[in-house]
């Protein structure tokens, strides 16, 4: 199993930004699939989490400004995220759970004016 994350870079505060995250390489649904992020000096959290039944679930200082897209059937997911804040910035990890937990490699987002 590999994922494969595109997107992020460079956006100004309010600015926009999509990442991908595709899953390759397993012929089976995934569980869930979604974003972690990690900032400088900080412990990894959550961002979106999709499960292949049930509600999406947004950390708390995403709520509102990011969204998923794409099909957790077809293991393509993409994460649109707006009004995008300096505290945004991170390191996104796209991942995928199926009887074991699998990560993309990381994306840098950077918001900034």
């Amino acid at each position: 199993v590999q994922l494969q994350a595109s997107g992020g870079g460079l956006a100004q505060p309010g600015g926009s930004l999509t990442l991908s995250c595709a899953v390759t390489g397993s012929r089976f649904n995934m569980n869930d699939m979604g974003w972690y992020r990690q900032a400088p000096g900080q412990q990894r959290e959550l961002v979106a989490r999709v499960p292949r039944t049930g509600n999406i679930t947004y950390g708390d200082s995403v709520k509102g400004r990011f969204t998923v897209s794409g099909d957790i059937a077809k293991k393509l997911l993409y994460l649109h995220m707006n009004n995008l804040k300096p505290e945004d910035t991170a390191v996104y990890y796209c991942f995928a759970f199926k009887s074991q937990l699998h990560w993309g490699p990381g994306t840098q987002v950077t918001v900034s004016s």
